[in-house]
């Protein structure tokens, strides 16, 4: 490493990561890349030697990998897997920025926000909207939320991960985020799946159906843009599609699935909650009267 490279690591905001998993390795490695320096501790320490041999420094215990730098990002399954590791360190707390990077809920996050405070930390809570192989690309992104200050002073290091999209000061709204964008996710892929297995049952393999599927993927930001205003407005006129229709077509998807000798559990929840949209008298308008549904729990 040359003298002016020396220098600019050094200038460089020196940050710790906690928690090793492929997401963890993928964000010291960017980190590491783009000239800061790293302390690394996971449970497992074997985990931390490749990372070691790149250049980052292994942290013997919890309280030296907080000891070690102000900014400290959290890469851990859930957030009783913070309170596991932090709570026997929380001596070691006091002063510390947690990036919480794990995957939980907006209450959750509020209470890990409360509970960071009261040991004289900060805290941002983060919702990573990549896989491990999106970090570290400009065009990635991270919902952040939390106090503003702290996300300024540290949204260029932040940045470094994955582009930084800060929701607010309610530690709750990333986490909330988050969770709304994996709703659609693994609903949408768990209905492709759906579909594939009908498919197959039929002799179509993935490959012949991939781009049909695609095509109907590709609509549904059309769809979606088109009924944003009448959601915002509340308005679910039957002027396009009508809750009824929508009703028929899924009642025909229950009986082609069954019909393949296929489970026909998902295509049938979703026909019970059509149903239940006409029970409450909606089924001359739109489907997106639904949403009457799901927010009225009837």
């Amino acid at each position: 490493m040359s003298s002016q490279q020396k220098q600019q690591k050094q200038q460089k905001q020196s940050v710790t990561v906690i928690g090793l998993g492929p997401m963890g390795t993928a964000m010291t490695e960017a980190f590491l890349a783009a000239g800061h320096r790293v302390t690394v501790w996971n449970r497992t320490a074997a985990k931390a030697d490749g990372l070691v041999a790149k250049g980052a420094e292994r942290a013997a215990t919890v309280e030296e990998a907080l000891a070690a730098n102000e900014l400290v990002v959290l890469s851990l399954t859930d957030y009783d897997a913070m309170y596991a590791i932090l709570g026997p360190a929380v001596t070691a707390l006091r002063g510390r920025v947690l990036v919480n990077l794990s995957s939980d809920t907006p209450e959750r996050a509020r209470e890990a926000a409360a509970w960071a405070a009261r040991h004289g930390a900060e805290h941002l809570t983060g919702g990573v909207q990549v896989p491990p192989s999106g970090i570290g690309q400009p065009e990635s992104s991270t919902f952040y939320s939390g106090p503003r200050e702290v996300f300024e002073a540290h949204k260029e290091t932040l940045g470094v991960i994955t582009g930084a999209d800060y929701r607010g000061t309610d530690p709750g709204l990333a986490a909330l985020y988050y969770q709304i964008m994996m709703d659609i996710f693994w609903t949408a892929m768990t209905g492709y799946l759906h579909a594939v297995a009908v498919a197959e049952a039929h002799g179509i393999t993935a490959e012949e159906f991939l781009p049909y599927a695609s095509s109907t993927a590709a609509s549904l930001p059309n769809f979606m843009a088109f009924y944003t205003p009448r959601l915002d407005a509340g308005q679910h006129d039957g002027d396009v599609d009508k809750l009824a229709m929508g009703t028929a077509s899924v009642d025909h998807i229950v009986h082609t699935t069954r019909d393949a000798g296929v489970d026909a559990a998902l295509p049938e929840a979703v026909l019970s909650l059509f149903k239940r949209g006409l029970d409450r008298g909606f089924g001359a308008d739109s489907f997106t009267s639904l949403t009457r549904v799901f927010k009225n729990g009837g």
